[in-house]
């Protein structure tokens, strides 16, 4: 006979808020370890094992104080920080194009609908600061990020070569979403 309690199956529950200085060292905390377990085979691991959460959390710092930064969304569980993602303008610099510049969920957090929540509630605060369309990139590589982006309805573009760490040339893919309403409807 095989128990099981109740707890087993309550879904998680999460709350998405936007992130603040005081949540630094969270973030890095959560951008490392999400790196380590989503690139792992992706980057090298020397690369991997050379990042700094105190390093990251300055970054965040100063980013999180400055005026006009965009939007940082984090995600917690009763136990803490589990995700964030962070957006602005497009990099491309594109007329009324804003681009989720970071979204990372951990693992054990993953599967529950929450990277898809962070998406949807990150590009509604972009077209909340006059955002019409929305783009994320994605190494090519990252099969199962790449999923996501399709089933949330990102429509990709060729794959183009960007440096990426100590100068190695990866291939990313853009995805987009060209009225960024189909993604917060």
């Amino acid at each position: 006979m095989v128990v099981v309690s109740w707890w087993s199956f309550r879904p998680l529950s999460f709350v998405v808020f936007p992130a603040g200085p005081s949540d630094a060292e969270e973030l890095a905390r959560i951008h490392v370890a999400s790196w380590r377990e989503t690139y792992r085979g992706l980057l090298p691991d020397a690369f991997l094992a050379r990042m700094s959460e105190p390093g990251f959390a300055r970054r965040f710092r100063r980013s999180l104080s400055a005026a006009g930064a965009g939007v940082t969304l984090a995600a917690a569980d009763r136990y803490g920080l589990v995700g964030y993602a962070q957006g602005g303008p497009s990099r491309w610099k594109t007329a009324g194009e804003a681009e989720i510049a970071t979204l990372y969920v951990l693992r054990q957090a993953q599967g529950h609908g929450l990277g898809a929540r962070l998406m949807t509630e990150t590009a509604r605060a972009l077209a909340a600061q006059g955002a019409a369309s929305l783009r994320v990139s994605v190494l090519r590589d990252n099969i199962r990020a790449r999923g996501f982006y399709e089933h949330l309805g990102g429509e990709p573009e060729a794959a183009r070569q960007e440096p990426g760490p100590g100068g190695r040339l990866l291939y990313e893919v853009a995805y987009r979403w060209p009225d960024i309403g189909t993604l917060i409807a």
